[in-house]
């Protein structure tokens, strides 16, 4: 303080304050709110003040912290939102906000932090989807829902031919299992079967906390020999053609809905057959779809009963996705029900697991009594035995 009143003092003697600020290391902002403070409140106003705000917005009353965490006491699942009705009967206009509250049982510890699933198999390159002929590498994706005039929703299931660009499927269709997969065995009975399909990370196709990213529908594509390539995570340009005939579909179709969802099937009908018969592709050199896509190759649509070399071990896995080995069951996915895995043996403790070619990683085995050491007799044992 003994250098403020110095300040004052110089400065009501006739220096000037641009000086003086010069000469005490200070800003002349801070030298005219001293000389202020003076003239206001004499010396005392030269005292440090306390730098604590007036009001303080989110503080919350001590009793009505103790209302919530009371409460929470006796009722531990309820959320914020649940805590503010019940309060609010008692506490009325006093209520504090659901953030409110959660904040005073996040500062209290009283939030139950949810353990994030990292997923087990995910996609970090780039897939090779090269595709030399047609039924080589067939690509699938849902175009993503709009709705007709009527209010019904049109969710188009979109199939085509890699190498050819042949759209052999475009079907509004529910996401389910069964829906899916009733389509591709339509198009496997009519068209064969194709060397590999191509797909996101999304349901029903893929299934990105189960090994090898299976699930039920990949899971029958790879027990019929066709080869799964996965997207990259977030990255729709790893499947481009597809995507950029969802743009067609988007502004031909899309952008100005029919009365219904019936008549969108229609429509799409008439998309496809323009699509594949009559437009020409670019990359085709001018030629449309249709007369590229001609398969001499058919591969017959019937289960590939793999063979696994000699030295895995073969298990069918149960309906609840596990496999015996060694007196022991192991969990192994519910997507390869009734599918035939190899189980090959890397040491006692570890085992890698096959379906198919596709690698679905490693099992930690329970070790047997022949991993332990024998421990020596002593003595007294041998002496009681």
């Amino acid at each position: 303080m003994s250098l403020k009143m110095e300040f004052v003092e110089r400065a009501e003697k006739g220096e000037t304050v641009a000086s003086l600020a010069s000469e005490f290391g200070i800003s002349r902002a801070a030298g005219y709110k001293w000389l202020k403070r003076h003239k206001e409140e004499g010396f005392d106003g030269l005292e440090e003040k306390s730098r604590r705000p007036k009001s303080v917005p989110l503080a919350t009353a001590e009793d009505i912290v103790l209302a919530v965490l009371a409460l929470r006491k006796d009722h531990s699942t309820w959320g914020p939102r649940k805590l503010r009705v019940v309060l609010r009967r008692k506490l009325k206009s006093d209520t504090p906000s659901e953030r409110t509250i959660a904040r005073i049982l996040k500062r209290a510890d009283k939030i139950r932090q949810r353990r994030k699933r990292r997923p087990i198999n995910v996609v970090e390159f780039a897939p090779n989807t090269t595709s030399k002929h047609p039924n080589d590498i067939w690509t699938v994706d849902f175009k993503g829902y709009w709705r007709a005039r009527n209010g019904e929703r049109c969710d188009p299931l979109t199939i085509r031919d890699a190498f050819s660009r042949y759209v052999l499927l475009a079907l509004h269709s529910s996401s389910t299992l069964d829906a899916v997969k009733a389509a591709f065995q339509r198009l496997f009975r009519q068209h064969g079967l194709p060397n590999a399909i191509q797909c996101d990370n999304g349901e029903p196709f893929v299934c990105v906390t189960a090994r090898g990213g299976l699930s039920r529908l990949s899971a029958w594509w790879v027990s019929l020999g066709i080869r799964l390539i996965r997207s990259r995570p977030g990255c729709p340009q790893d499947n481009g053609g597809h995507e950029r005939m969802h743009a067609d579909i988007a502004a031909e179709i899309e952008s100005e809905p029919g009365a219904s969802a019936e008549v969108e099937q229609r429509r799409l009908a008439r998309w496809r057959q323009v699509f594949n018969h009559v437009r020409p592709h670019d990359a085709l050199d001018g030629k449309t779809p249709a007369e590229i896509y001609k398969v001499t190759d058919r591969r017959p649509f019937r289960a590939v009963r793999y063979s696994y070399p000699e030295q895995m071990y073969r298990r069918r896995v149960s309906k609840n996705g596990r496999v015996g080995l060694k007196q022991e069951t192991y969990f192994v996915g519910q997507a390869l029900a009734g599918f035939d895995v190899g189980i090959e043996l890397l040491d006692p403790m570890h085992a890698r697991i096959w379906f198919h070619s596709l690698d679905l990683g490693i099992l930690e085995l329970v070790p047997d009594e022949s991993c332990f050491p024998v421990q020596p007799r002593t003595a007294k044992a041998r002496r009681a035995g």
